[in-house]
This record gives C-alpha cells, sequence and structure tokens, in this order.
C-alpha cells in the first residue's frame, strides 16, 4: 500500500514516484470537490463527493476498508480503518479543516 498523504515522503525528486498517473488522478478529484463545496466542511462531506467522484470516473475504490494490526505476531484490539483504498493499492486518508484563516 501507498500512502498519498504525503507524496514527499516517498520519493526524492517529484518526478520519479509509484502510480504516477493514478496519484495525479486523486489529487485532481479532490481538487475538483474542493472547487465546488469548498472549505469548512467535515471530512464526512469531502469523502461523500470524492466518492461521487471515483464513480463518475469510473475508479476502483473501497471506503472505510478494515486492516488487522500484527504487533510482535499478536493481532491488537484495534483495527486500521482507511478512508478509501484506490487502485487495490493507494490509501487516501481525507483531512478537513476549519473554515478560518488561522
Amino acid at each position: 500500500m501507498y500512502i498519498i498523504e504525503e507524496p514527499e515522503a516517498f520519493y526524492s525528486k517529484k518526478e520519479d514516484f509509484l502510480m504516477k498517473d493514478e496519484t495525479y488522478k486523486i489529487i485532481g478529484l479532490a481538487m475538483e470537490v474542493h472547487r465546488i463545496i469548498g472549505k469548512g466542511f467535515l471530512e464526512v462531506v469531502y469523502k461523500d463527493a470524492l466518492e461521487i467522484e471515483f464513480s463518475d470516473n469510473s475508479i476502483y475504490y473501497e471506503r472505510e476498508k478494515h486492516y488487522t494490526i500484527n504487533y510482535k505476531g499478536r493481532l491488537l484490539k484495534r483495527k486500521y480503518i482507511a478512508d478509501f483504498v484506490v487502485y487495490d493499492d493507494l490509501i487516501l486518508e481525507v483531512k478537513a479543516q476549519s473554515g478560518r484563516n488561522i
């Protein structure tokens, strides 16, 4: 799995990283959602809008996928829940900030 929340952590050159086309497509759709909805909403609103964009663009995704976490051979009680898994390999975590400029 690859996390695109902070893609700079996964490559040294901005032109050289895994799943570049898919990553740019997802970022473009997220920018479209933000352009239309704007700022100040809860994360769930942006997730719902992204889900529409993924469907409209025929992008395979899973929403709120649960992952078990193995720690030293033992499964933890809590699971990691990814906001979206896109293209089977990219984990997308949606974050929202308040609409205030601080």
